[in-house]
């Protein structure tokens, strides 16, 4: 990884002395690094928006976990006044892109680092296929709770307004908040009302965060961050059985699950047609025209019915 940076930082250069890339004179650039990221900052600046030079970097359905920049993605960030990121190990990058940028005064906004003890470390639930290399690491899918949404938002809101951006008066931040603490609540009192507190997960499992702040026990193949593409027989027995003994409606995966894992599992279990539901971790983009609120709102719904109700 350091030769790669290494590399791409002596093309920035080249790049950034024949012209990179910018903004007209005066406009503020900014770049985030993931959709959440985008969408919060967009809908932040409301009304001046179009006042802005904002860019998504992961455009192109790129996971996070494997992403690399590249030479475009770096100019970008070394002419940028400000950038968002998450902040965790995926974001490991970033110190030499910000080490390197053209740019001296660029602020960076880590929102791992405003969460601070809101954040969750990466846990081997039961029955999930252990890591090759096990290391503690803090979960880095802060996006999946609103009520962490409404927080980064607040963060983003200051940094704008420090910046001289936007002023407080035309920030769309205040109303955007709380819509999110709103979306919050529904989760809350959905989870409440529904007959069952569990789910699984024939997946990765990003959603530690969204688990956490509405109580719900989770089994699940892999960690959120795993690497992992296969499952032990182990693994699959015991989801199996944890389907068969729960009754539960559903087996979940992600957005960019394949479906091969649920569907061994359902297969493997007595309860062969159980339908399997994926929820939309927007760690690699999500629809076109969709926004942060509407795939909350949509894995909202999966959520209220694979817990029964």
């Amino acid at each position: 990884m350091k030769k790669k940076l290494l590399c791409v930082c002596l093309c920035l250069c080249v790049l950034t002395a024949c012209g990179a890339p910018s903004a007209g004179p005066g406009k503020p650039r900014i770049v985030a690094t993931i959709f959440p990221l985008y969408d919060w900052t967009r809908q932040v600046l409301g009304p001046r928006a179009d006042t802005v030079d904002l860019t998504l970097l992961l455009d192109n359905g790129t996971d996070m976990h494997s992403y690399q920049p590249t030479v475009d993605d770096m100019v970008r960030i070394s002419n940028a006044d400000l950038l968002i990121y998450v902040g965790g190990e995926s974001d490991q990058w970033i110190a030499d892109a910000l080490e390197e940028a053209s740019n001296s005064g660029i602020r960076a906004l880590n929102l791992m680092e405003i969460l601070g003890d809101a954040l969750r470390e990466e846990t081997l639930l039961p029955g999930m296929e252990p890591e090759a290399v096990e290391e503690t690491a803090y979960d880095e899918h802060i996006w999946l709770s609103p009520r962490n949404a409404a927080t980064c938002c607040q963060a983003i809101a200051d940094a704008l307004e420090d910046m001289d951006i936007v002023g407080r008066d035309e920030s769309g931040a205040d109303g955007y908040r709380d819509q999110l603490l709103e979306l919050h609540d529904r989760y809350l009192n959905a989870v409440r009302a529904a007959p069952l507190d569990t789910v699984l997960f024939a997946d990765r499992f990003p959603f530690r965060y969204l688990a956490d702040d509405y109580g719900l026990r989770v089994y699940a193949a892999f960690q959120g961050c795993s690497a992992e593409t296969e499952a032990s027989f182990d693994t699959i027995a015991f989801l199996a059985a944890k389907l068969d003994e729960l009754a539960l409606p559903a087996v979940l995966t992600t957005e960019s699950a394949d479906g091969k894992l649920a569907q061994t599992i359902v297969r493997t279990s007595q309860r062969p047609d159980t339908p399997v539901w994926s929820m939309d971790s927007m760690q690699s983009g999500t629809a076109p025209g969709a926004d942060y609120l509407s795939v909350m709102e949509g894995n909202l719904d999966v959520l209220r019915r694979a817990l029964g109700a």
